[in-house]
C-alpha cells in the first residue's frame, strides 16, 4: 500500500467516524439523560435524509435540504417524544425496546407511503463536487472534507453547549439527579423534549449528509444505529467525548480494517480468498474492539464507575 492511499484511507475513516459521531451523540445523550434505549433514533437518522433528498430536488438547494432535514428530524423527534416516549420514562427497559422498535416499523412504513419503495438520490453541490489537492499532492474529495470539518465544529459546539452554558449545566445535572433539579425548578419535560429534539437533530444530520454519498432508502439508519451503539459502549454512556474518541476509533477500525487485512492475507493465498477472508475480519474487527475495550473497562473509556 502507498503512502498516499493509507492517507486517504484514513481520511475516509475519520468521515465514516464524525458521522458515527453525530449519531451516537444524540444517542448517548438520550440515555445518559433519560435513561432511554432508544432503537428509533436510526429512523430519525432515515428522516433527515429523506427530508433532505426531497427539499433538495425540490428548491435545487443542498443547502435548503439540509435545513429541511434538521429542522424535519427534530420536529419528528418532539413529536415521537411528546406522543410516545414520555409515557416510558417509568417503564422497564423492555417495554422502552418494544415501544421504540414499533417506532422504527411506523416510521419504516409511512416513509416507504409517503416516498415510495424506491431510492432517492441527493446530488452533492457542484462547488464541492471535485477533488482538493492536500499536501504531498493527495487528491481527496471536497465533499468528503466538509463532512469532516462539519462534524468537528458541531463536535466543538455540543462540547462547550454542555460545559458553559445554562442548558448545558442542566443536562449535565439531569444525567446526575433529575429529581433535583426537578426540585430546584427546572421543567424536566420541557428539558426532556429539547434533549431528545436535539440528538434527533444530530441524526438527522448526519443522514443528510452521508445521503450525499450513498442512496437514500428506506431501512438505512439501522445498520449505523448498531454502530452507533458500538460507539457509546466503547466510549462510555453518557459521555459526548467518549461519543467522539469511540466513533473515531470505530471509523477507523472499520475503514483500515477494510483495506489492510485483505492485503495482509494476500500475501499468503490468492487474491480472491484473501479478499473474502479479510473483509469478514473487517467487520468483526469493530465488534473485537469493543470486546477488548470492556475486558479492561467495564465501563466505556470515559464511563463512570
Amino acid at each position: 500500500m502507498t503512502t498516499i492511499l493509507l492517507i486517504e484511507q484514513i481520511l475516509n475513516g475519520l468521515q465514516s467516524g464524525i458521522m458515527l459521531f453525530l449519531m451516537a451523540a444524540g444517542l448517548t445523550l438520550i440515555f445518559g439523560v433519560m435513561g432511554l434505549i432508544n432503537l428509533a433514533h436510526g429512523s430519525l437518522y432515515m428522516v433527515g435524509a429523506f427530508a433532505a433528498a426531497a427539499v433538495a430536488a425540490a428548491t435545487g438547494s443542498f443547502a435548503l435540504g439540509l435545513v429541511a432535514a434538521l429542522i424535519a428530524a427534530a420536529a419528528a423527534g418532539a413529536l415521537i417524544e411528546l406522543v410516545v416516549i414520555r409515557r416510558l420514562y417509568d417503564r422497564d427497559h423492555l417495554d422502552q425496546v418494544l415501544a421504540t422498535f414499533a417506532l422504527i416499523l411506523v416510521f419504516s412504513e409511512g416513509t416507504r407511503w409517503l416516498f415510495g419503495s424506491f431510492p432517492l438520490y441527493l446530488d452533492v453541490p457542484a462547488a464541492l463536487s471535485g477533488p482538493v489537492t492536500l499536501p504531498g499532492g493527495i487528491l481527496y474529495p471536497a465533499y468528503r472534507l466538509l463532512i469532516i470539518g462539519v462534524g468537528l465544529l458541531i463536535a466543538v459546539g455540543l462540547f462547550a453547549l454542555i460545559a458553559r452554558t445554562r442548558i448545558g449545566i442542566q443536562i449535565r445535572a439531569g444525567e446526575a439527579d433529575r429529581e433535583m433539579i426537578a426540585a430546584l425548578g427546572v421543567d424536566i419535560s420541557k428539558l426532556y423534549t429539547l434533549v431528545f429534539a436535539l440528538g434527533a437533530a444530530l441524526a438527522g444530520l448526519a443522514g443528510a449528509m452521508v445521503g450525499a454519498i450513498q442512496s437514500v432508502q428506506v431501512g438505512m439508519g439501522e445498520p449505523v444505529l448498531i454502530l452507533a451503539f458500538v460507539v457509546i459502549v466503547i466510549g462510555g454512556i453518557g459521555s459526548i467525548k467518549g461519543a467522539l474518541v469511540g466513533a473515531l476509533l470505530v471509523g477507523l477500525t472499520d475503514t483500515l480494517g477494510g483495506v489492510l487485512l485483505p492485503l495482509g492475507f494476500g500475501a499468503f493465498m490468492d487474491q480472491s480468498a484473501a479478499t473474502s477472508i479479510g473483509s469478514a475480519l473487517a467487520s468483526m474487527s469493530i465488534y473485537i474492539l469493543m470486546a477488548g475495550v470492556l475486558l479492561f473497562k467495564p465501563t466505556g473509556l470515559f464511563g463512570e464507575g
